[in-house]
C-alpha cells in the first residue's frame, strides 16, 4: 500500500486569488496556478484539469508497459497524451471527457494483440478506474514500427 501527498496554498478571493502547488517528491514546489491558468491563456501556471491528465497519461503507460511485459511482449518506447476537458454545467464545471492517445513501439507484437493490452490497460489503470464517472475515456493507440 502506498500513499503519496500534494498540498496547496491558496492566497485571495475567487477570480483574483492565486494558489501553489506542491507535492510531497518535490516535483511541484509552490507551482503556480488560478484563474488565468485555468480558464484563460495564462501560460506561466498550471491547472488541475492539465495535471490530472498528465496523471492519467503516466498511470495508464506504466499499466500498459507491464501488461506488454506480463504478455511477453518488451515495450521499447510508449508515448502517451491526455486531453481532459473541462466543461460549464449549470453553475458550475464538470470533466466530461477524457482523450488518451497512444504511440509506441513494441517488438513483434500483432495489432490485434496491441489493441486488446491497449484498451485493457486503460480499463485497469488505476486512474482510469478512479475517473470512473467521467463520461468519456477515450483510447486511440497507434502501434509504430521499431526504430
Amino acid at each position: 500500500m502506498t500513499e503519496k501527498t500534494a498540498s496547496v496554498h491558496w492566497q485571495g478571493q475567487g477570480k483574483k486569488g492565486q494558489g501553489q502547488i506542491s507535492t510531497e517528491t518535490s516535483a511541484l514546489k509552490a507551482y503556480p496556478y488560478g484563474f488565468g491558468s485555468r480558464f484563460e491563456d495564462d501560460r506561466r501556471g498550471t491547472n488541475p484539469e492539465e495535471l490530472l491528465g498528465a496523471a492519467h497519461a503516466a498511470c495508464f503507460t506504466m499499466a500498459f508497459s507491464f501488461a506488454c511485459d506480463k504478455a511477453g511482449f518488451a515495450t521499447e518506447l510508449v508515448d502517451t497524451q491526455a486531453k481532459v476537458r473541462l466543461t460549464a454545467e449549470g453553475d458550475g464545471f464538470v470533466i466530461d471527457r477524457i482523450a488518451l492517445t497512444l504511440s509506441a513501439v513494441v517488438p513483434g507484437i500483432t495489432e490485434a494483440q496491441f489493441q486488446e493490452i491497449a484498451e485493457g490497460a486503460k480499463k485497469a489503470c488505476p486512474l482510469s478506474r478512479a475517473l470512473a464517472s467521467v463520461p468519456e475515456i477515450t483510447l486511440s493507440a497507434r502501434l509504430e514500427n521499431a526504430r
